[in-house]
């Protein structure tokens, strides 16, 4: 399976290592055998039609700071030497190389979507399959892309976009298989977990939890899209489209951020056997998708606590079933990719 990487920053690394590491494993199991043919970054690009060399490419980043740097550090044909000066960026190595799958992995935008979106349609239009982590593109434009998707006859798979590494979406299809859906609420962010957490069992008034969160590395680069509930918000659309079929976006979520959560209100809720949390819901009919806080009773399975994520589905004849687990990290991201790209291989396979 060829393969072009869009981003190499924390999750491509995670991916680059996954393919390393598994390598015989994946090929002995499930017949992948993954061909990363270009890669590129912020900074620079490398390509080889041939497979670039990933242990090399993870040392090129590391001392560099950019794939570009990859040709110089020697070894293989010209098309390995090429560096940051000389290789195809962005869309023209999508425009350019021959691959079966891009893999999206760039920083989300929720006011454009651009460079993802860009990526992602211009793959499309050329017959790769892809797979994104950004979630920017599907929550702005998930039903259009997802025609595009049906019209040039590849796949589109985001299993990493909610939950991280834990397969929320994949239960939401395939655990409640042959049952409706009718809602679903839960804690899709695991910064905004972490800090009301933290009001509640350290006594931390929301100023000093989220110096806590900060220094832990968990706040987002732009903080607004966890304090916001613009994260949630991104991940309960592309939730809702997947697991019911819905055809909405960002715009048509009400939310509300945890910047007003006070010290006071913490308190309220734990007098009553509750805690605050950040909730992202939805109804079958689509007219209540909502993210805000929300008292939540403490044995109610959703109630989980750090930055773990929870989701909680009503359906009409099993009632209801959660699915709790970590809901970022590097590996835990790549894993999802991993998952996704096993299926599109599957799917490869039918086809030949």
């Amino acid at each position: 399976m060829r393969i072009i990487l869009c981003g190499f920053g924390v999750v491509g690394r995670s991916l680059a290592k996954l393919f390393e590491s598994r390598s015989d494993d994946l090929y002995a199991r499930y017949g992948l055998k993954p061909r990363v043919v270009g890669v590129f970054d912020s900074r620079g690009a490398a390509s080889d039609p041939s497979g670039l060399d990933l242990e090399r490419l993870v040392a090129s980043k590391a001392r560099r700071g950019t794939v570009g740097a990859y040709g110089d550090d020697g070894g293989g044909d010209a098309a390995m030497r090429r560096g940051a000066s000389d290789a195809p960026r962005g869309p023209p190595m999508i425009d350019e190389l021959d691959a079966d799958v891009l893999v999206e992995t760039t920083s989300s935008s929720y006011a454009d979507a651009e460079p993802g979106m860009s990526h992602i349609t211009s793959a499309m239009r050329r017959g790769m399959h892809v797979v994104s982590v950004n979630k920017g593109p599907l929550a702005l434009a998930l039903p259009s892309l997802t025609e595009l998707a049906a019209y040039n006859r590849v796949l589109l798979r985001f299993s990493g976009t909610v939950g991280g590494g834990t397969p929320v979406l994949d239960y939401a299809r395939n655990g409640l298989r042959g049952e409706r859906i009718t809602s679903f609420a839960g804690i899709l962010n695991g910064t905004t977990n972490y800090i009301l957490t933290s009001m509640a069992g350290g006594g931390r008034s929301y100023a000093a939890a989220l110096r806590d969160a900060r220094g832990r590395g968990y706040v987002e680069a732009d903080e607004s899209l966890d304090l916001d509930g613009v994260d949630a918000a991104a991940k309960l659309v592309i939730l809702a489209n997947w697991a019911m079929g819905m055809k909405v976006t960002l715009p048509d979520v009400s939310r509300t951020g945890i910047r007003g959560v006070s010290a006071r209100d913490i308190r309220r809720a734990a007098s009553k056997k509750c805690a605050v949390k950040l909730v992202a819901s939805c109804e079958s009919s689509g007219r209540d998708l909502a993210v805000g806080p929300r008292d939540v009773a403490l044995d109610d399975p959703v109630c989980v606590n750090g930055t773990l994520n929870a989701v909680s589905f009503t359906s009409e004849h099993s009632g209801t079933q959660t699915i709790i687990g970590k809901g970022a990290g590097g590996t835990e991201t790549a894993s999802s990719i991993l998952r996704d790209l096993i299926d599109i291989r599957k799917e490869m396979s039918r086809e030949q």
